[in-house]
């Protein structure tokens, strides 16, 4: 199967392989589709928030997690995150995968994100080279502190981040006292 960039993997909701449609219209059909997002921690436990562009097709403007996307068809999701931390980040860190959701959200210009979402954390501390066109800023900022920023002001924040914050502070609860 050759790698359409311009295409998103369709799934099912037991996230099965579906068939592949055109990103833009995958969005504005609001079909159920593969995605992954990465989390970034530094030494000092504080997360990567990435704004995202203001010229970015949908949330513009919005603050979120280091990076996320759509795998191309016949690319793996881990691939995938690996690939986007690099074109969006400038950035190579080991990813572990921590849980993966299913969520539906109308993001505007017309468009609804429906996807089947793997989440990734990563640790990462040296500089970033970031692409202008899909980042506008970034900082780390502490977990207490992007908790009450979420709580404070949540439409600063894009939908997906909103839902997947709780379940990866979760997940980071759970394999500490595994640890």
């Amino acid at each position: 199967m050759s790698a359409r960039k311009d295409h998103v993997i369709l799934v099912n909701e037991k996230n099965e392989w579906l068939g592949t449609m055109e990103k833009m219209a995958a969005h504005e059909l609001g079909l159920l589709h593969r995605a992954f997002s990465v989390f970034i921690l530094n030494e000092h436990e504080e997360m990567l928030l990435q704004r995202r562009a203001q010229s970015k097709y949908h949330s513009g403007g919005l603050w979120s997690n280091a990076c996320c996307s759509h795998p191309y068809p016949g690319e793996s999701t881990a691939g995938a995150a690996q690939r986007r931390m690099q074109q969006e980040l400038g950035i190579t860190c080991s990813l572990t995968p921590l849980f993966q959701f299913r969520y539906r959200a109308v993001v505007g210009n017309g468009l609804i994100e429906n996807e089947y979402d793997h989440v990734y954390v990563g640790e990462y501390s040296g500089s970033f080279q970031t692409d202008p066109e899909e980042v506008e800023e970034l900082q780390f900022v502490a977990l207490d502190k992007v908790q009450d920023w979420l709580r404070e002001r949540p439409e600063d924040f894009t939908a997906w981040f909103r839902l997947a914050l709780p379940r990866f502070l979760d997940s980071l609860k759970a394999s500490r006292v595994a640890a």
